[in-house]
C-alpha cells in the first residue's frame, strides 16, 4: 500500500499511512485503501479524512521495493 504526504496551511505535513486512493468528500479530503481493486467503490475502507481548504499539497508516496 502507498501512503500519502499532506501538507497543511499551518505548514505541518501529515503522513497517512495504508492509503492507496484519496478524493474529495464534501467540505474533506478522505484517503482510501482499494484491497486490490483499482477505484474508489462502496467496499473501499477509510482511512482517514482531512478538512479540504487546510491542504495546500498532496504527495503520494510508494512503499520502498523489497
Amino acid at each position: 500500500m502507498a501512503s500519502f504526504e499532506i501538507k497543511l496551511k499551518d505548514g505541518t505535513v501529515e503522513i497517512i499511512e495504508g492509503a492507496d486512493a484519496y478524493q474529495p468528500d464534501g467540505q474533506f479530503t478522505t484517503f482510501f485503501a482499494l484491497d486490490g481493486r483499482s477505484v474508489v467503490d462502496c467496499w473501499s475502507v477509510r482511512v482517514a479524512s482531512i478538512r479540504s481548504a487546510e491542504i495546500v499539497a498532496v504527495w503520494r508516496r510508494e512503499p520502498a521495493a523489497a
